[in-house]
């Protein structure tokens, strides 16, 4: 696993959103989607509200790897499916940061949403 650079580590985690675009089989980047991002330690993750039948995250997928872009900062990137013992920090990461949404963060908190996390590695 590749660590973030801490300035970048900063900057993404502070951005409001984030703009993810994953691979498709032939190299070639998709559309991008906008997304809620999170960071839980030294690590980012992001979720699908609709869980594993979210498109993005049945896009991102295919080759595992992506770009992502947000707060000036633009990384390749790898997904990581998260471990389930990762999930209460990214739970307790997307409270906190979104929890002025109260009737919109219960949906990146169901199961099915948390079995769609994935950590984003540098690559």
């Amino acid at each position: 696993m590749v660590d973030w650079n801490g300035t970048d580590l900063e900057t993404i985690a502070a951005a409001e959103e984030l703009r993810l675009a994953s691979e498709r089989v032939d190299g070639t980047l998709r559309d991008p989607v906008t997304m809620w991002v999170v960071r839980s330690g030294d690590q980012l993750y992001v979720r699908s509200v609709k869980g594993p039948d979210g498109p993005w995250y049945r896009g991102a997928q295919s080759r595992r790897q992506g770009r992502v872009a947000a707060g000036g900062v633009r990384q390749d990137v790898t997904f990581r499916p998260a471990d389930p013992g990762e999930y209460p920090g990214v739970d307790a990461a997307y409270r906190e940061k979104y929890g002025r949404y109260p009737s919109i963060v219960e949906h990146v908190l169901t199961d099915a949403a948390r079995t769609s996390t994935l950590r984003l590695e540098p690559r």
